[in-house]
């Protein structure tokens, strides 16, 4: 199974020492070869917890299905098979279960796409204005 990781950090020197020949590592790279790489990936694996993590909802913005561990800001926005799904622990066998059973051909990149709309900047720009008249309104 080809794997590809995009950006760096303190743990990639050892990361490129135990990885495989399936492995590519492109460290970073330009805005444009990030939508290409998601548009292109079967699907995206973010194993991290974190508050949101916006770059689930990027590849999701691709039409690209995301594998995500099943906690934190991705329970907001992976719901399982439309968007992607979870596996249970941070644990590569928990992660190994959940891509055995993974089938990207099963989602539709349109409503993928379509269910990121939900998270983009012109709906949370249109979003807050709403709610700024609204409180206005309500209390001049």
């Amino acid at each position: 199974l080809p794997l590809t990781l995009i950006g760096s950090g303190p743990d990639n020197a050892r990361l490129r020492r135990l990885a495989g020949k399936s492995v590519t590592f492109l460290g970073r790279v330009p805005d444009d070869v990030l939508e290409q790489e998601f548009a292109s990936a079967r699907a995206l694996i973010f194993p991290g917890l974190e508050d949101f993590g916006i770059t689930p909802v990027e590849a999701m913005a691709a039409g690209t299905p995301v594998l995500a561990y099943h906690a934190g800001g991705a329970l907001d926005y992976v719901k399982p098979r439309v968007t992607g799904d979870f596996f249970d622990k941070q644990t590569a066998v928990s992660l190994a279960k959940a891509l055995k059973k993974f089938d990207s051909g099963a989602y539709s990149s349109a409503a993928i796409r379509a269910y990121a709309q939900k998270f983009s900047k012109e709906r949370f720009k249109t979003d807050l204005q709403q709610f700024i008249s609204d409180s206005l309104t309500k209390h001049p």
